[in-house]
Formats: C-alpha cells, structure tokens, sequence
C-alpha cells in the first residue's frame, strides 16, 4: 500500500473523509458528495470499512454509481476526481470532490426530497435554513463600503474577545429582534467579516480569521 493512502486512512473518518465498504445507493453516496461541496471539499473511499479494513469493489460497477449519484442525483451536478488503488489484490477507489462556488448542492432524502446537505465532523446533515440565507446572499454579493452600526459594533468587539456567538445570543447583545440579528450575520459572513459554523447543530458564527476590524 502506498504510503499516501495509509495516511488518508490512517486519520480515519472526518470532515473531510468518509469510509464506504460499498455502494448499494447512488442517492446516499450523492449526499456525500453534495456534503462535500457544499462544506470544504473531501475524499470519499469506496472498498473501505468504517474501521480502515479493506474489502474491495467492482471497479466498474462502483464507479457508475458514482458517476449517477453526481450526474442524476445531485442537483446541480457535483464534478469528481478518481483515483484506483490495488492493495492485495484488491481493488480502492478514491473519490475526490473539492469545494463548490454554486451551493447549495442538493441530493435526495430517504423519503426523495431534495436538500441541501453539509458536511459536520464524520457526518452528512441537512443545511440550515441560516446557512441557506448566507449562500443567497454570497450569490447576491455586491461591493459595499462598509459602516457599522452600534449592533454590529458590538458584535465585531464580542468576538474579538469570544470564540462564536449564536443568533439568539446577538439578539440579546445588541437589543435588536431575532430577525433583525439573523439578517444582520447573514450579511456579514457574505462579506466575508465573520464565518458561518455549526456547533452541535446549532448556527453560530466566528470573527473571520485576520480581520482587523477597528
């Protein structure tokens, strides 16, 4: 085995890599693909238990199924990369998908609804209405000379001394309605002035990295 893989696997499933022993479903493996680009991009390989084990595939038949869960069953298509491994006689396939500038990707539910899925830790969950929001406005983005209102004065000050904040959280630091605050973080991480996060499942926000906001 090359030393490549058996680092990949050796970090074990994440965020950004996920473990099937095989496809059954292309539906399911379009989640993982969508997760992949509507979050951070990542590695998916196929002929791998959830232990680091290798099992091996049908080559052609996984690919395929691969291959529909982009074209047929992520809406818009989501583009990948494979790579073969042979490891004693057995057949990997490495599925790499990278970041997407044309979120939100969607791929069907259990019950064939589409949603747009994100990736959190080892797992594939259901976008947040929030983090919807902050996608359309990314798509809306326009160049803006910036002013801060008092609200968003002590929103910025906040996170410079505290790791994320909640909607509600700000709602309460700055007097303003849910609402209002929800609009008020989903227009500054389009800006690109603070990042989405979801912290157990819940919608939080982050000072973005280098701001020097004064």
């Amino acid at each position: 085995m090359s030393r490549y893989l058996s680092n990949l696997i050796s970090k074990g499933e994440g965020l950004t890599l996920d473990f099937k022993h095989s496809i059954t479903d292309s539906r399911k493996i379009a989640r993982s693909l969508v997760a992949f680009a509507n979050t951070v991009g990542g590695t998916l390989l196929i002929g791998v238990k959830d232990n680091g084990n290798f099992i091996g595939i049908n080559t052609d038949e996984e690919y395929y199924m691969v291959e529909a869960a982009s074209q047929l069953y992520s809406k818009p298509k989501v583009p990948f990369e494979v790579v073969k491994w042979e490891v004693n006689g057995k057949t990997i396939l490495e599925v790499k998908v990278k970041p997407s500038r044309h979120k939100p990707h969607k791929a069907p539910d259990k019950s064939g609804n589409y949603r747009a899925y994100v990736r959190v830790n080892d797992e594939n969950v259901v976008a947040s209405p929030v983090l919807l929001k902050v996608w359309k406005a990314e798509r809306n983005r326009k160049p803006l000379n910036i002013q801060l209102s008092q609200a968003e004065n002590a929103l910025i000050n906040y996170l410079k001394e505290n790791e994320s904040i909640t909607v509600e959280q700000f709602s309460r630091l700055g007097f303003i309605s849910m609402v209002e605050a929800e609009q008020i973080l989903v227009n500054l991480t389009a800006i690109g002035l603070i990042n989405y996060q979801n912290i157990n499942n819940e919608d939080s926000f982050s000072l973005h990295s280098g701001e020097g906001v004064e």
